[in-house]
């Protein structure tokens, strides 16, 4: 079995309104692993960066770390900072227009709620919301609209607005058991052979082979 190269531009044959997203990061501050999609017939994919990782300036202090295998619909948002000064009578944020308003207070010193960090085999359903300062555990599925504004718990499935937890997607036995797995981190070629135990629902197979 062979697989598609995870440097591919468009790995859909006939179709450019999916990419693995990997390639087309530019910004030092975003990392994304191998295999990770992201699919926008509106904006275009390759726009990623632009439309869907907002409040990303050049004095951004955060990160945004996505794993490997990770599914983004159309629409998601990361908020990557944007916070204003909450010390004071007023939260305008006067520094950024200069002339001036820049003597202030140093906006570069404003506190931000910290990196967004994405597990592996994430599914985030079409026009989810990630606030700064969220970590999202592996295999957790993000339904459409939610808005995630707290850490979210490996192999959970979350919604609403905030998003809270609606339910696991096993016990917490069999996701002990996934963690440790972690067939995400295996060699493609292990994963191509194991494609089957992957995506069924045998544990004691796959953690036999891991």
């Amino acid at each position: 079995m062979t697989s598609p190269n995870p440097t591919s531009v468009y790995p859909l044959d006939g179709y450019d309104k999916l990419i693995f997203l990997k390639p087309f990061i530019k910004a030092p501050n975003i990392e994304v692993g191998d295999y990770t999609y992201f699919d926008d017939r509106r904006n275009g994919p390759e726009n990623f960066e632009e439309y869907n990782v907002l409040y990303n300036y050049d004095f951004s202090k955060v990160k945004l770390v996505i794993g490997k295998f990770c599914a983004i619909a159309a629409e998601t948002k990361f908020i990557m900072t944007g916070d204003h000064k909450l010390d004071g009578f007023s939260t305008f944020p006067f520094p950024i227009f200069q002339k001036g308003w820049e003597s202030v207070y140093d906006i570069a010193n404003l506190p931000v709620k910290g990196d967004i960090v994405v597990g592996n085999d994430v599914w985030f359903g079409y026009d989810s919301f990630i606030k700064g300062g969220v970590t999202i555990g592996n295999g957790t599925i993000i339904a459409a609209k939610s808005v995630v504004v707290k850490d979210v718990p490996a192999y959970s499935i979350v919604a609403g607005n905030p998003a809270k937890v609606v339910k696991m997607r096993f016990d917490d036995s069999t996701i002990e058991r996934l963690q440790n797995i972690s067939w995400w981190d295996w060699p493609i070629k292990k994963i191509n052979k194991h494609l089957s135990l992957i995506s069924d629902l045998d544990i004691d197979k796959l953690e036999e082979i891991s």
